[in-house]
């Protein structure tokens, strides 16, 4: 097979492309060729346009020289061909939003009974005056306060429209993070093109029809493009096809190349000759909806091939809308949840919902009972017909008084606090280098227990020098000059390396004065290339005599060979072939060598052992890298069958063995001993040779002297870990992982094996959180299965960070460090708040419950009550969820999946400060009257005016919480509250501004927050009994909790226990143990379906804004049929979920549903 090489037309210079005029094929004609494939294609290539080159001379462009840059020129191709841009789903607006958040269930509970209460207010009826009914019309009521009935019902919807504009200001706002944060992706992706006969990378959008694009192993295609010459060019299409197998490029056979598709192997320059919407990409965004939705641009369909359907960003609201004629039907697909921190949230969040359904409904039940025998029992007063109006006032204001005790005991701050957390955690990690792509990552990686990172450019600082050599029997600790070497052999070496390595590698010189020259492209290659520089030659002289065009047939790097070969014609029509590699892997094909003399004698195994013991093993155990360049000559006579590669690669001939040092990074030692103190194993997973990695693992701290761990190759790994037929053991692997610090030589299977080992792991107390660092192609299905896959931002090919969870813009591994301080923070922060919404949330609900029942009517008004619960706990989030991290967050160990969110000392906190509180609260109901010398509240007559009592009561309860805010800082049992308070200034402007907005409350708020004046001595109590809460704060850390035994953990992940064995499928690749839970838990669910509806406002926030799933789900044999599966539940009825909502979190379903008895969907049973 010959090296695919078009001729050129000189005479199609750049100078064409200015000439005005059409092109000589139009935008439909080429969208038409690029729908055909392989033989097809090259049929129609022929007849219609003859060749490639003729392609190209009508879309006005040289195959050698590019397109001419001219900005006219490129406008105008703009003009008729297109932008390579697929436009983005438009945005939700701020309005769709608010109607969004209007669909909490429990707001729509209050607007109900604000509208029934706001109507009866203006209702008054004739006999509304009449004694007969009972003391309702009596008080001090005066015609004026009599009016003013309305304003609760006014206050209770004014109220509910700010937390709607608050959900959806922070909706909007994520959703414009996010978008940011995927045009900083896709600003980043940029692409090599030739332009006047200059290779340069340009944005990926400034691609034209015409450009002339340099492709290379690990790049994702950005447009459609023809092959004009090719090396052993291999595409995964599987993103458009389906196909998983690897398709071969040619120009005889298939000479297409598609936009979205991944080059796995190889090298080559296409014409571009569609973009943007024109493109097989683009084309198919066009038909799913008018180019949908930014993200889905980068899923790729491979995700499939995981078990895992299209994923998209948990955190966003975009569904694959599929565009029926008959019926739209909106999909939301889940990502695979692989987030330990929703799946808690969720399964706490259905408890407290729970807990609060039940104790509003006593409420209700126990005040209606209460006025009913009181008023027609007790006082035994007919039921007179003009009455009924203020009785159905009165039972309104009851239910008030129930639905704000389920508004105190629902966390509404919850999702809000988690949101914020994720945002800015998000947002901060961008300065320390993590761009963070699925915002669940960010969290997870606070309980990661392993890391197994890559060794070159992680590690070290990826700038390649070879600092030995082997050449004519002589070993040379550095550089030798250039005098010592035979030209001959000098020469050889110079062509070896300039031709036998990426033409796109070099080495250009320093951008400042006096830097280091910078190398561009493969950094091993440019090791070499600088080796040759420094031997004073010049390897782009080289090139330039032998152009890519001119290489006959090249064999290019992969992960399976470990080496690149390039075959060269010589004029008397036989063959040489140059080849490099990894050391071992290329000695053991050669047969000979050149001696002092330059010439070759003969090399046997006994030579070989020799030369890998005095030369390899030496350079090796310093860290260095070592390269065998090597030669062979084919005669003229016969054109060896280039397809049978193992005959090919044989018979070498060694020319030098060289030793390339990569040193390690300065700031590496010292982040390793900081993750391995915060309780997470470093892996090396390397490809290097295992003396090179053993080195620099020793250098780097992962291997500490004198102690037991294993450094293994990929081969005895694979032995290790394998029966007699091939298939990895988990037993065998368990006995492994745990010693294992180093993993050398090791293929992109080895890398996944290991990861899916360990993650698959039964043994230890619970399962590990595994974190990947990958650059290469070939890394994609570690990063994949990792729960968290970093990639690389500099190194990294598309395809790996296609894959990944973050990108790693620096490439560091210290910047992996920082990403496990931020996830420890977010998942601190969430704590914290937790800790001081509960304690509002127990004390609210034991205050409105009791006061409700023993004087009818709450201490606390729907008004307050959502003042205090709504507007107070979203700043908190604010403030708790927004403190920076510290380094004493890498001391502890990880939490690990089943710890609960509640710790038992987070629990003590909780209940300690609800008992100062209720006894304070209770004390200032029944005595403060006494105390303070005013008034009674308590048994005010309906629409009484606000009296000092109750302000004095809603205040002291506000102050309490302020205080308490600053105790929930601190969720570990630490003394000192205030510690670095001034570090996080959102913190202390929201306690001030909750301060400064109460004391407005109080003082202006007037009859629509029941409020009325106090005087200064009142003030200085209410904040003298809040300064209290910092006090019994000390005291409750003084109480060891290991002594409070009876105090129970909340919030639990999922435990193995909880999974039944047999439900275990033989194939647990990708199944979660969330959707096991899931398959038990539909049966479930159905049955406790309407009981549970109003608790979806809960798991309704998490789903940060989704929209509900229309109709029935369509059957696919993805992910979703698992999720959602409504097939037959056990009876043949048929099931419709009618407006389902649905969550984004596969475990967050599960969660609710594996809590009994019910899920937390809403829909019916249709029969």
């Amino acid at each position: 097979m010959t090296n695919n090489v078009a001729d050129h037309h000189p005479g199609n210079s750049v100078a064409e492309g200015n000439h005005e005029g059409d092109f000589g094929c139009s935008m439909v004609e080429l969208r038409n060729l690029m729908e055909l494939r392989s033989a097809e294609a090259v049929a129609r290539l022929n007849d219609s346009y003859g060749s490639v080159q003729n392609v190209c001379k009508r879309l006005k462009t040289s195959p050698v020289e590019g397109l001419s840059g001219n900005p006219t020129d490129l406008e105008k191709r703009r003009q008729v061909f297109g932008q390579n841009f697929i436009p983005p789903k438009k945005a939700k607006t701020f309005l769709q939003l608010v109607w969004e958040a209007l669909q909490d269930v429990t707001l729509i509970i209050l607007e109900i009974a604000a509208i029934v209460s706001l109507g009866l207010s203006f209702y008054h009826p004739p006999g509304g005056d009449n004694e007969l009914c009972g003391q309702s019309a009596g008080g001090v009521e005066d015609e004026g306060e009599s009016q003013a009935g309305w304003i609760e019902g006014a206050a209770i919807l004014f109220s509910v429209i700010i937390v709607v504009l608050v959900t959806a200001f922070n909706d909007w706002s994520k959703e414009k993070q996010f978008r940011g944060l995927q045009s900083r992706i896709e600003q980043e992706q940029k692409f090599t093109v030739i332009r006047k006969g200059q290779v340069i990378q340009i944005p990926v959008a400034e691609i034209v029809v015409g450009d002339i694009a340099q492709i290379k192993y690990g790049d994702l295609l950005p447009a459609d493009g023809i092959l004009i010459q090719g090396n052993d060019l291999k595409i995964d299409e599987s993103s458009l096809t389906g196909e998983s197998d690897q398709v071969k490029k040619s120009l005889e056979k298939d000479p297409m190349l598609l936009s979205g598709t991944h080059v796995m192997e190889g090298s080559g320059r296409m014409v571009v000759t569609a973009v943007g919407i024109n493109s097989q990409t683009g084309i198919i965004f066009t038909l799913l909806g008018a180019g949908e939705g930014d993200e889905e641009k980068k899923v790729k369909k491979a995700k499939t091939q995981d078990g895992v359907a299209l994923e998209i960003q948990p955190l966003k609201s975009q569904e694959g809308v599929e565009n029926e004629e008959k019926e739209k039907k909106k999909v939301k697909v889940p990502k695979k949840e692989k987030s330990v921190l929703q799946g808690k949230l969720t399964r706490l969040a259905v408890q407290i919902g729970k807990a609060g359904l039940i104790m509003s409904a006593i409420t209700v039940i126990i005040l209606v009972l209460y006025f009913v025998i009181d008023t027609f029992g007790v006082q035994r007063r007919p039921w007179l017909a003009e009455c009924t109006p203020i009785y159905i006032q009165y039972f309104v204001k009851f239910f008030i008084i129930g639905v704000t005790v389920l508004v105190v005991a629902v966390p509404e701050g919850l999702p809000l606090a988690v949101t914020i957390s994720l945002a800015y955690s998000v947002k901060k990690m961008m300065k320390d280098n993590n761009l963070v792509r699925h915002l669940d990552a960010c969290e997870t990686m606070g309980n990661a227990t392993a890391i197994c990172s890559d060794k070159t450019g992680t590690l070290t600082m990826n700038r390649m020098t070879v600092v030995q050599a082997y050449v004519g029997d002589t070993h040379y600790r550095q550089i030798p000059d250039p005098e010592a070497i035979l030209p001959k052999t000098l020469d050889l070496i110079v062509n070896g390396v300039s031709i036998n390595s990426a033409y796109t590698s070099k080495i250009l010189p320093p951008e400042k004065e006096g830097g280091l020259p910078r190398q561009v492209g493969n950094k091993t290659e440019c090791a070499l290339l600088g080796f040759v520089l420094d031997l004073k030659q010049d390897y782009q002289a080289v090139r330039n005599e032998v152009p890519e065009e001119k290489l006959y047939k090249v064999y290019t790097f992969n992960s399976v060979r470990k080496s690149m070969s390039t075959v060269l014609k010589n004029s008397n029509g036989g063959f040489r072939m140059y080849s490099k590699g990894a050391s071992e892997i290329i000695l053991r094909k050669c047969t000979k060598i050149l001696d002092k003399n330059g010439d070759p004698r003969v090399f046997k195994v006994k030579d070989r052992d020799e030369m890998v013991k005095k030369v390899i093993e030496p350079m090796a155990c310093h860290g260095l890298r070592t390269i065998c360049l090597a030669f062979r000559d084919f005669p003229a006579d016969a054109e060896p069958d280039w397809d049978s590669e193992n005959e090919i690669l044989s018979d070498l001939t060694c020319i030098a063995v060289v030793g390339i040092e990569d040193p390690v990074r300065p700031e590496v030692p010292d982040a390793i001993l900081k993750c391995q103190r915060a309780g997470i194993t470093v892996r090396m997973v390397t490809g290097d040779n295992i003396n090179t990695a053993r080195a620099i693992a020793t250098k780097c701290g992962i291997l500490l002297p004198g102690e037991d761990f294993l450094c293994l190759e990929g081969k005895e790994f694979n032995r290790l870990i394998r029966n007699e037929k091939g298939e990895v053991e988990q037993e065998q692997l368990d006995k492994i992982w745990p010693k294992l610090r180093v993993l050398a030589r090791s293929s992109p299977t080895d890398k996944h094996t290991l990861v899916k080992g360990i993650i698959d792991s039964t043994i230890g107390d619970q399962r590990q959180v595994v974190a990947v660092t990958g650059d290469g192609t070939n890394d994609g299905p570690a990063l994949k299965k990792a729960d968290v896959g970093f990639a690389m931002g500099i190194a990294g090919t598309d395809v790996a960070k296609e894959a990944s969870d973050i990108i790693l813009t620096d490439d560091n591994f210290t910047s992996i460090v920082k990403a496990v301080m931020w996830g420890r923070n977010v998942y601190d922060s969430i704590s914290k708040f937790l800790q001081f919404q509960l304690t509002v949330n127990v004390v609210a609900v034991i205050v409105a419950f009791t006061g409700a029942c023993i004087t009818q009517d709450s201490p606390l008004k729907a008004v307050q009550m959502l003042w205090v619960n709504l507007i107070m706990d979203t700043f908190a989030s604010l403030a708790l969820a927004t403190e920076p991290p510290c380094e004493s967050l890498l001391l502890r160990k990880p939490y690990g999946r089943n710890k609960p969110l509640i710790s038992r000392t987070m629990m003590k906190n909780i209940l300690g400060h609800a008992v100062y509180q209720l006894a304070i609260i209770f004390t200032l109901l029944f005595a403060g009257e006494r105390f303070f010398d005013i008034d009674s509240g308590r048994n005010a007559p309906l629409h009484s005016p606000p009296t000092e009592h109750y302000t004095i009561v809603f205040n002291t309860f506000v102050m309490m919480q302020l205080f308490n805010e600053i105790n929930a800082r601190k969720i570990h049992g630490e003394r000192n509250v205030f510690e670095a308070i001034y570090r996080n200034p959102i913190f202390c402007s929201v306690v001030l501004g909750t301060f400064a907005a109460q004391i407005l409350i109080v003082e202006f708020g007037g009859k629509p927050f029941s409020c009325s004046g106090l005087t200064l001595s009142q003030w200085f109590w209410c904040i003298f009994i809040g300064v209290g809460e910092l006090l019994w704060g000390q005291l409750i850390c003084t109480v060891p909790t290991s002594h409070l035994k009876f105090l129970k953990e909340a919030g639990h992940g999922i435990t193995k226990e909880e999974i039944p064995e047999e439900e275990l499928p033989e194939d647990v690749d990708e199944i979660d143990h969330a959707e096991m839970e899931l398959r038990r838990g539909q049966i479930l669910w159905f049955r406790g379906l309407n009981r549970i509806q109003t608790q979806m406002d809960v798991v309704y926030t998490f789903q940060t804004g989704a929209s509900s799933l229309q109709g029935a789900l369509r059957r696919q044999p993805s992910i979703v049929s698992q999720h959602h599966d409504v097939k037959n539940v056990s009876s043949p009825t048929h099931v419709a979920l009618s407006s389902v909502n649905s969550t984004p979190t596969t475990s967050a379903v599960a969660a609710a549903a594996a809590s009994p008895p019910a899920g937390n969907q809403s829909g019916e049973c249709v029969p």
